[in-house]
């Protein structure tokens, strides 16, 4: 992880933080045009700019021993992650970009400065201005990650997104990619467990007539899944418990309701190829009082199934750090 502190310097020692607040100075978010010809200046002038030494060769390494946990060189993702002083529940979330099967640290480095300057899209800068974020104080993390080869993934939220219950988790899960599951091309497995217990509350079965998969050149494929496994559970129950508990992790970490994004990875072994892919805060139901907790019911479809106690890898924050 390149930290919001690799930003922040880098931005400094190139002095360029003065003159992005001018440009943006009395910008109308209503004048599409000029935001453009903005958000164009800005972004070649972060792109343009070097990186410290010291940030790039702390990177390097990060990079190198994140491939020398495999037999082959295997493609990265470099995602962005913003952030706002004093705003912690401002949601930044699809507004800056992400970059995906980027191969060699070259490749990784460039796209590591157009993560930075995609903090000044149009979109961005536009819903700052309407929403009254001020352009001091802002930043960005970026993460670079292996290129998940997952089995199975989806989303958790440490709370019931229906009522704002925080005494549950509610976990979306299918084969694949999670893009389908994200977008709403495939119906996952909805499963909402009780947080302190993780016992099973209910499960509905979604159809997951379809995955996303990598093919031999290392691009995403959509592939039929077959009905024997479409009519089964993605996750086993050891598996429902370790997504249950990083969830509950990260909120603890954040110190509020999280909803995260995760995955299975097949080129990882069992018990180790769970990966936390992204964490941000729920914003819909966290401002508002909890509600009281539900009395656990289990509706299961499927008898015994109750997940059992399972433990997952760790996850760090900090300086440059490998977590993947």
């Amino acid at each position: 992880m390149v930290t919001t502190a690799q930003f922040d310097a880098f931005m400094a020692e190139n002095q360029i933080t003065e003159r992005i607040h001018a440009l943006l100075a009395g910008l109308n978010p209503e004048d599409v045009a000029e935001v453009d010809a903005v958000s164009a200046t800005i972004r070649a002038s972060i792109e343009e700019c070097p990186v410290p030494a010291e940030a790039r060769a702390q990177t390097v390494a990060a990079y190198e021993a994140l491939q020398s946990r495999f037999d082959s060189p295997v493609p990265v993702a470099v995602r962005s992650s913003a952030t706002a002083e004093d705003l912690p529940d401002a949601s930044f979330a699809g507004q800056q970009d992400t970059y995906l099967w980027l191969e060699g640290f070259d490749a990784v480095g460039e796209h590591i400065r157009k993560c930075w300057a995609s903090l000044y899209t149009s979109r961005a800068i536009i819903y700052r201005l309407k929403n009254g974020i001020p352009n001091e104080g802002l930043s960005m993390a970026v993460v670079v990650q292996k290129m998940v080869n997952a089995k199975a993934s989806g989303v958790a939220m440490t709370l019931d997104p229906t009522n704002g219950d925080r005494s549950k988790i509610t976990i979306d899960a299918s084969y694949g990619v999670g893009e389908m599951v994200v977008s709403g091309q495939v119906t996952p497995d909805n499963i909402v467990l009780d947080k302190v217990t993780l016992a099973l509350v209910t499960e509905h079965l979604g159809d997951k007539h379809a995955e996303l998969v990598p093919d031999a050149t290392r691009r995403l494929v959509e592939r039929e899944v077959d009905a024997e496994r479409r009519s089964r559970r993605c996750l086993t129950d050891a598996q429902l418990t370790a997504v249950a508990t990083l969830a509950k992790r990260a909120e603890k970490h954040y110190k509020t309701p999280q909803d995260i994004e995760w995955a299975l990875d097949a080129d990882l072994p069992d018990g180790e190829n769970l990966l936390l892919l992204q964490a941000r805060p729920e914003t819909v139901h966290s401002s508002k009082p909890a509600t009281a907790p539900q009395p656990v019911v289990s509706q299961s479809a499927q008898a015994g199934a109750a997940p059992s106690s399972a433990t997952t890898g760790g996850f760090s924050w900090g300086s440059i750090k490998l977590t993947a």
